[in-house]
């Protein structure tokens, strides 16, 4: 199992703060559905992008907006200005290649974009939260690195510019990806916005093969670790689905405490937790949050992941595996 590993956040800052609710909201551990071994669909609860409706946490969400400096500002107000392009008109003239053709075609312009990671899903009701509507029944899932040199700037202003910039880069490859859909005829929604819309990303992805859930609370891919952000498209458009992939998270995460220790105000679990019915890794949200405001994005977990090391996470990936084969072959 790994163990220590080279790259490590430097000096974090501590969970103090100097700010609070005078009248504290609903835990947001409760809005999540901690606990909860009922199925049932997700409720926002911060990064809110529906203004008209607002959320128990808004306050801190405010706050966390007007605490960022301006670099890291500017992307997300100029990803706002370009998402105005998520939905348009559909061509007239419909091009259907069959269920292989079309996927073919979707992934071959995701990665043309600039995309590394994509897969596509079937958009179920629980990929949806609680009072919306998916707008089309497939999504195609993708995944864009963050550069790890920024990165080792976690829980600072510039880590935070390094995530921002790169969702909205991968907001822009959405956009892209949907304008080139409907040029077929088939409607279709980028979904590029950091804040919570209509979906949610993780199971989607997940569902799509581009990785698993990790301890953390965030995907792990083979190919980037955690050191990556997500976006998608939705559309109507028929194409083959790809299928949920196992690289061995659980057998690292269930004995790896690497994020357990680094996380400042100590919000990660050590083992799953029921949630909304499904028992999962989960993140502590009303420890995690108020650090994650005071530290412009924070992301140290994710960062300090054995996994997100460059080019660890296919030979950890192997080695696990190799390991369960093994040990399934001594138990025959």
């Amino acid at each position: 199992m790994p163990g220590r590993p080279r790259w490590k956040i430097e000096s974090p800052p501590p969970a103090e703060y100097a700010f609070g609710y005078r009248e504290p909201p609903v835990s947001g551990n409760a809005i999540n559905g901690h606990g909860e071994r009922a199925e049932r669909r997700a409720e926002p609860v911060f990064h809110n992008a529906d203004s008209s409706q607002p959320i128990a946490w808004q306050g801190l969400d405010d706050f966390f907006m007007c605490v960022n400096p301006w670099r890291v500002v500017r992307h997300r107000l100029l990803n706002k200005f370009e998402m105005r392009e998520e939905r348009g008109p559909a061509a007239r003239r419909r091009v259907d290649e069959g269920l292989v053709g079309n996927a073919d075609f979707a992934k071959a312009e995701a990665r043309a974009a600039g995309a590394t990671l994509v897969g596509i899903a079937e958009v179920e009701p629980t990929d949806v939260f609680a009072g919306k509507e998916a707008p089309h029944p497939r999504a195609i899932c993708i995944g864009l690195p963050m550069r790890r040199e920024e990165m080792r700037h976690a829980a600072r202003p510039r880590g935070a510019e390094e995530v921002m910039r790169t969702y909205r880069q991968i907001g822009r490859i959405a956009i892209r990806m949907a304008k080139a859909i409907r040029r077929r005829g088939w409607p279709a929604k980028a979904y590029g916005d950091p804040n919570a819309t209509d979906i949610l990303h993780i199971p989607l992805a997940i569902r799509a093969g581009l990785g698993q859930l990790g301890k953390h609370g965030s995907m792990i891919s083979r190919e980037h670790g955690s050191n990556f952000r997500l976006a998608a498209v939705l559309t109507d458009m028929p194409m083959a689905l790809d299928a949920p992939v196992d690289i061995g998270v659980d057998d690292v995460c269930l004995r790896c405490r690497r994020c357990v220790l680094d996380c400042p105000p100590d919000a990660i679990h050590e083992e799953k937790q029921w949630v909304r019915g499904e028992k999962r890794w989960y993140v502590d949200f009303d420890r995690c949050v108020p650090y994650f405001t005071k530290t412009y994005g924070c992301a140290i977990c994710i960062q300090v992941c054995p996994w997100s090391e460059p080019g660890r996470g296919e030979k950890l990936s192997d080695l696990v595996l190799a390991r369960r084969e093994r040990t399934k072959s001594r138990s025959a």
